[in-house]
């Protein structure tokens, strides 16, 4: 798809004008080029490369083994198929954790060999460092709270997050020091709906819910999840658009059954 002129392309600066004028934003996930190119068309605010590719693209149980030359070329297939959408592209664990050098170098990588618009990390206050570093280059940084699927082994279960007095303050002091820091945008992930309300008007930047109630600037989900693909998924955020699953699955039986009683090719198929 050639680039137009004419289509409005999303920038960070977009998502904050629309979050000033109290529009919502919306936001999927996408892994490679045909499904971001129809996920663009629809005329979606942000596609998020998600490291979920390493559940729902690569079968893996966590988000853990997904590597950075993986995830660019993600990125780079998602890339080339948009025309309008922003492309956040999330920093897979290990890239970025506890080394603002190397958290640097990784974000640069994939700025540079996938074209992606900006980078997102799991994290607060521990990671601010990393976040400071890679904004000095000029990369956009989305943050990423409450449920941070990259600490899974820290706590344990993908339970809500942040029901606790201290934790929620902690997440709001955390909201607050990303922003403060230079964060375009901060993801909240399973964390009670008032909460996330409380933290979406008490910083400027746009909040983006996943399973965070409907008091935020937007939300996102995985396309495999919200289109029914991933049939083994449903957890109580998650609204199913579609179940993909079942027709796909009747399209490959048809196909088997015209294939084995010889109905496919017929003669209009055949040269």
């Amino acid at each position: 798809m050639s680039v137009h002129s004419n289509v409005k392309k999303v920038t960070t600066h977009v998502l904050q004008e629309m979050k000033n004028a109290g529009e919502k934003i919306t936001m999927l996930t996408g892994y490679d080029y045909t499904m971001a190119r129809i996920i663009d068309t629809a005329g979606i605010d942000v596609i998020l490369v998600g490291d979920s590719a390493s559940n729902v693209m690569a079968g893996h149980e966590t988000t853990l083994p997904i590597t950075l030359d993986q995830m660019i070329y993600h990125a780079s297939s998602v890339v080339r198929g948009v025309n309008r959408a922003l492309v956040v592209v999330d920093m897979p664990f290990g890239s970025y954790q506890g080394n603002s050098k190397e958290a640097l170098s990784s974000a640069i990588r994939i700025m540079k060999e996938s074209g992606g618009h900006a980078v997102k990390l799991e994290g607060g206050q521990e990671i601010i460092e990393s976040i400071s570093r890679i904004l000095t280059a000029g990369i956009p940084v989305m943050g990423h709270l409450g449920l941070t699927p990259q600490s899974i082994y820290k706590f344990g279960t993908y339970v809500v997050r942040a029901k606790e007095q201290d934790e929620a303050q902690r997440l709001i002091e955390d909201a607050k020091a990303l922003e403060e820091a230079g964060c375009f945008a901060i993801v909240l992930e399973k964390i009670p709906a008032d909460l996330a309300a409380r933290v979406a008007k008490e910083v400027s930047i746009p909040i983006i819910g996943i399973g965070a109630g409907s008091g935020v600037d937007g939300q996102v989900l995985v396309v495999h999840d919200m289109l029914g693909i991933n049939n083994e998924f449903s957890p109580r955020f998650l609204r199913k658009y579609h179940n993909l699953f079942q027709e796909m699955l009747s399209s490959f039986h048809r196909y088997i059954e015209d294939v084995r009683s010889g109905d496919f090719p017929n003669d209009e198929e055949s040269y």
